[in-house]
């Protein structure tokens, strides 16, 4: 896993709105836990503009198709990755530790 290269590479084509969106993910919640967290899986329209209050966040969501298309991730989907706790920069997806000591021995 490397770690310098992304930040060069990423620089020049960075953009607010879409590192907004692509950095967070829209954890699709029962109607109950989406309550009980304050919102949290519609996150992604709170990065886009902070001022919108996480009570008001499922409207802006119903009111722009786009941010329904934004890395969902369901309840069961969240499962699959309680162990991911590392980003490969190569590979640019999240691994777990047993990848990192998979490297270590090889």
């Amino acid at each position: 896993m490397s770690g310098g290269k992304q930040g060069a590479r990423s620089a020049d084509a960075w953009d607010f709105h879409r590192a907004a969106l692509g950095g967070s993910s829209h954890y699709v919640l029962p109607r109950v836990l989406q309550w009980f967290t304050g919102n949290v899986g519609l996150h992604h329209v709170h990065h886009l503009n902070s001022r919108i209050p996480n009570y008001r966040q499922q409207e802006c969501l119903d009111g722009h198709e786009i941010l329904g298309r934004v890395g969902r991730l369901t309840l069961r989907d969240s499962l699959g990755c309680l162990n991911l706790a590392l980003r490969d920069e190569e590979a640019r997806k999240l691994v777990g530790f047993a990848r990192l000591r998979r490297l270590q021995v090889a």
